[in-house]
């Protein structure tokens, strides 16, 4: 049964993972509802722009320089699961089962803040720049249910298949007895229940200057303080497993009517705390007044998430379960470091009344560690590439669009449904309403469209083929405001 006590938690661990709606694989870049509505913001200048090009914000006017953003976000991870011994289940007597998973987050709050004076000024801003919402999985996973009922034809006397002899044959269980087994022994079903919810959020508070080296040139220098608070609860009772008696002379004894498995059930409470620190650095050139071009790069955020347990787990478990349960040890800190980021753009206005912005993202997914050497199982780091226009159609209104690529590197060995990313392009739109000279209001709608996956991974008891679906909306409105 070692399987199962692996996979319980690996999914408790992982199962909020991946969780951000814009960005790399833990890192949001949505950070206020102007990005909603234009995501290529790396070469804009604005006070919106805070996060994408810092050093931008050198050129606004003298004085203070606001931000306050709501987000409401909603995600779904759904994952369609075919594993032969599925069809043993006497609640969905079916080898397909579906297991869907809602994260949602209400409110997401941002805010941003540039004091400019001549040649300086000092920002600050704070957003939910990891995580930021709850994911829930109301029957579990399919990877769960997969290795249950594969333990259970491996190890509870009288649980035997009959159609997968070379699976009985896999488990250990000597080829005379599989085969007559096989012939005389039934298996009538087993069933679960399981619940799994987690919650993440990676608070950012970023501070930091810009300086104008020239009238058309800045540099940005700043750092990102980053508190993590997470929570993984869930518990996996197993329900009964039911069978007729095996034949006793064959020295594998059955069992009549079912075998009640509640030793090997888990409860388990943790929650993770931890902070890190992110250097940024930024610059920004304005050729002339038709084109502004900027960069930015974020250093790797070292990161270690302290746990505060409680569990109640069976003896059987813990004997059996080792390092792989370990990893929820109370007070044990675990390696989930942020990536680092590389990024530029460029905005070209032919006319005042129009701006065009295109942008490009660079994730250092491999070298950023995670628990358990994760980062080995990424071929390729994520890029993203983005374009995006606005009008200004009045002097009351400007209306907007954008398009954004990312491109995960992530293996087959890395993707399961207990933490899965999909490569998508996102489209956004929406209008800045200008009802006063120093204020602004922005409203913000973003749509990702994933590529949807199949993974095929090779068990005893036959394929297990995985679909990996995602969906993802998100609604933001903002108001900036000059002093």
């Amino acid at each position: 049964m070692k399987r199962i006590r692996t996979v319980i938690s690996a999914v408790l661990l992982s199962m909020a993972m991946g969780t951000a709606w814009a960005g790399g694989l833990v890192t949001n870049s949505n950070q206020n509802a102007a990005f909603l509505r234009q995501m290529s913001q790396d070469g804009i200048i604005d006070i919106t722009g805070l996060y994408f090009n810092p050093a931008g914000t050198a050129f606004l006017s003298n004085g203070w320089h606001a931000s306050f953003n709501i987000q409401n976000a909603k995600q779904s991870r759904d994952i369609t699961t075919r594993f032969p011994l599925f069809a043993q289940n006497i609640n969905n007597p079916n080898p397909t089962h579906e297991f869907e998973g809602d994260a949602y987050a209400p409110v997401i709050p941002s805010f941003h803040l540039s004091y400019n004076k001549d040649k300086w000024s000092v920002n600050a801003s704070f957003s939910l720049g990891g995580g930021g919402g709850k994911c829930e999985f109301d029957q579990g996973l399919g990877s769960f249910e997969a290795a249950y009922s594969g333990a259970l034809a491996a190890n509870v006397p009288g649980m035997l298949p009959t159609m997968l002899l070379p699976g009985l044959i896999s488990a250990g269980i000597p080829a005379t007895y599989a085969e007559m087994l096989a012939a005389t022994g039934r298996y009538d079903g087993y069933t679960l229940n399981s619940y799994m919810k987690g919650r993440q959020y990676y608070f950012g508070l970023s501070v930091g200057a810009t300086y104008k080296f020239m009238d058309n040139l800045a540099g940005f220098i700043g750092l990102r303080g980053v508190y993590a608070t997470c929570n993984y609860n869930g518990f996996v009772r197993p329900g009964v497993a039911y069978s007729v008696p095996a034949n006793a002379a064959l020295g594998f004894p059955g069992t009549s009517g079912s075998t009640e498995l509640s030793n090997y059930g888990i409860d388990l409470n943790c929650d993770q705390t931890g902070f890190g620190v992110t250097p940024i650095l930024g610059i920004d050139y304005k050729i002339n007044k038709h084109w502004n071009i900027a960069a930015r790069y974020e250093a790797e955020t070292r990161l270690r998430l302290k746990n505060k347990t409680e569990a109640d787990v069976p003896a059987l478990v813990a004997a059996q379960a080792g390092a792989v349960l370990s990893q929820f040890d109370d007070g044990k800190k675990v390696e989930a470091n942020i990536p680092g980021i590389l990024s530029a753009g460029a905005q070209y206005s032919p006319i005042d009344q129009v701006r065009l912005q295109a942008g490009w993202h660079y994730y250092f997914d491999k070298a950023a560690k995670q628990y358990g050497n994760k980062q080995k199982h990424i071929d390729k780091n994520t890029q993203e590439f983005s374009a995006g226009v606005e009008w200004d159609i009045c002097k009351y209104v400007t209306i907007s669009a954008s398009w954004q690529n990312t491109r995960y590197g992530l293996s087959d060995q890395y993707m399961s449904d207990l933490s899965f990313n999909l490569s998508n392009n996102m489209v956004g739109g929406g209008v800045r309403i200008n009802p006063i000279e120093k204020l602004h209001i922005d409203l913000g709608y973003m749509h990702t469209f994933y590529k949807d996956k199949t993974v095929t991974t090779m068990t005893a008891a036959g394929p297990k083929e995985d679909k990996y679906h995602r969906s993802n909306r998100v609604l933001g409105i903002g108001i900036n405001f000059d002093l």
